[in-house]
């Protein structure tokens, strides 16, 4: 979902699935990126990795060849349905399609137990991973991991733990990753999220979901007024969408998106309408989240070491 604020369009795109209490800190996101500056920028551009879903091995160099310069490459891995000699042979595709001058993270989403994960970290290790992102579900089962591969010298990442977590900082607290991914729309927009890494002390990546290119100049705003950021950046998806909203999409040029506000195309707009009872749908799921955020008795989450 879609609307203009008085600094530009900005994008409200929870998922489907998720209930109104989830989707409404999307909103939060999405009012503060339409109706509120954004934060000073201390980089115009961002390096942003390819993104590679549980493909069969021989489509990896279509799949990747549409994400033009890009260094590293983000493998999805423990797909429902496949086993780990699938992932094993779709990393090592990628490893022949980078080169070994190019990084390759993996993302479980959360699928693994723990000795299910310790047993894919070391059967992929051989392919030189730079990350591995959430291979398992709990932030206990992330402590876990993360000891039993330590010497292996392969980080572990976090998503889900902070995204969809009560208290997003409590993966950090519990030392059970090396690093997060931070989303600004899950988090309630960018300077929620610039707090939450500012308090967390570790490392971030900067990514997305399955947003417009008006979603990825949220996460590009973001990824820009960090400090530092060590990581490409999960912002290229676009590349992966058949069509988007707006002339000058945000996909990867010499492995990089601009930092910049999107311009969309009305033409764009009524071409890709929902249907009227989806848009309805959007519509009455709009109502409920912001009368949630409405609501005096809501209590955001809470970055400071009290809260």
């Amino acid at each position: 979902m879609l609307f203009e604020g008085p600094e530009g369009w900005t994008e409200f795109s929870p998922f489907v699935e998720y209930d109104d209490v989830e989707a409404s800190t999307w909103l939060e996101a999405a009012i503060d990126f339409g109706w509120a500056p954004a934060p000073s920028t201390v980089r115009q551009s961002i390096q942003v990795n390819a993104t590679l879903p549980a493909v069969p091995p021989d489509d990896v160099p279509r799949v990747l060849d549409a994400f033009a310069g890009c260094r590293t490459v983000k493998v999805k891995v423990a797909e429902l349905g496949q086993v780990l000699a699938d992932d094993v042979a779709r990393v090592a595709a990628v490893r022949h399609y980078l080169g070994w001058e190019g990084r390759i993270r993996v993302d479980a989403n959360g699928r693994w137990n723990v000795d299910e994960a310790e047993h894919a970290i070391h059967a992929l290790a051989e392919y030189d991973l730079e990350y591995v992102e959430q291979p398992c579900t709990s932030i206990e089962e992330l402590a876990d991991i993360r000891r039993r591969v330590k010497y292996m010298g392969i980080p572990i990442a976090a998503d889900e733990s902070v995204r969809k977590a009560s208290d997003p900082l409590e993966v950090a607290r519990a030392g059970a990753a090396n690093l997060l991914v931070v989303k600004a729309q899950p988090l309630g927009g960018i300077r929620a999220a610039l707090a939450l890494a500012a308090e967390a002390g570790l490392p971030v990546v900067v990514s997305s979901a399955l947003d417009t290119s008006v979603g990825i100049s949220m996460g590009a705003h973001l990824a820009a007024a960090l400090p530092t950021l060590d990581f490409d950046c999960g912002l290229g998806t676009a590349a992966l969408l058949a069509a988007d909203v707006t002339p000058t999409p945000l996909v990867p040029v010499d492995g990089a998106i601009d930092v910049r506000r999107v311009d969309v195309d009305p033409a764009l707009l009524d071409r890709h309408a929902a249907s009227a009872d989806r848009a309805q749908w959007w519509l009455q799921r709009l109502q409920r989240c912001h009368a949630l955020l409405a609501d005096p008795s809501r209590q955001p989450w809470d970055v400071s070491p009290e809260g």
